[in-house]
């Protein structure tokens, strides 16, 4: 099942990892159990997300919810989110076998940070479903290559986008970028209305201090 790496069927992870990672990541999942069941509501992060789901699929019907990592080492995050959340929610009844009338939750899908970004960032940006995104990030990378200039990159992107989703990008911005640009005047009115975003698209910016065993186990707990 979805969460059957907390038991013994993690053992091929312990002896991968090490049993010391593996407690590492035990304890980040542990450490995230607690705050679901201690934290007042209004500070507790997996009862916020679970509402916020609830209120787009429910409210706004968005079909399907985007996980964006912005670093390679979470690349099959989504993957793996697409059996901890669908199988989880994928039913048309509740436990007591009555059919439901609401949305139950979402397709999960996507992909790591720029990859993205060059692939359907589009279509969460311009595209005429909503589609609620969450953004993770590290921050700080585990491989700081020429004194973490990617990583610094990769976090400017990671802040510029989540700043145009929510912001957007009115006509008098883009008509200037455009008149910048040097296009004339009938090529800035032709592509204008193509670079226009309405902005007002959700997303939830999650950040880690770094990528380890215990801030993944926290990331799939909560």
């Amino acid at each position: 099942g979805r969460y059957s790496l907390w038991s013994a069927i993690g053992l091929s992870i312990a002896l991968h990892i090490g049993y010391e990672n593996f407690e590492k990541l035990l304890a980040g999942a542990h450490f995230m159990d607690n705050h679901f069941c201690t934290a007042p509501l209004e500070k507790n992060v997996p009862v916020i997300l679970g509402l916020l789901g609830v209120w787009y699929g429910n409210f706004f019907g968005a079909e399907t919810h985007a996980l964006l990592p912005y670093d390679q080492y979470l690349h099959r995050f989504a993957a793996y989110f697409q059996q901890g959340d669908m199988e989880s929610n994928g039913k048309y009844v509740t436990r007591s076998g009555r059919r439901v009338e609401y949305s139950t939750g979402p397709i999960v899908w996507g992909e790591p940070g720029t990859n993205g970004q060059h692939a359907f960032y589009q279509l969460i940006h311009q595209g005429t479903k909503l589609i609620p995104a969450d953004f993770i990030a590290p921050a700080q990378t585990l491989h700081p290559i020429r004194n973490s200039l990617h990583h610094k990159l990769l976090m400017a992107n990671f802040l510029a986008q989540t700043e145009a989703l929510m912001k957007g990008k009115s006509a008098e911005e883009a008509e200037k970028e455009l008149q910048k640009s040097g296009l004339s005047e009938d090529e800035v009115k032709r592509l204008l209305p193509h670079k226009v975003f309405e902005g007002n698209r959700p997303t939830n910016s999650i950040m880690v201090r770094k990528i380890t065993p215990f801030t993944l186990g926290a990331l799939i707990a909560m």
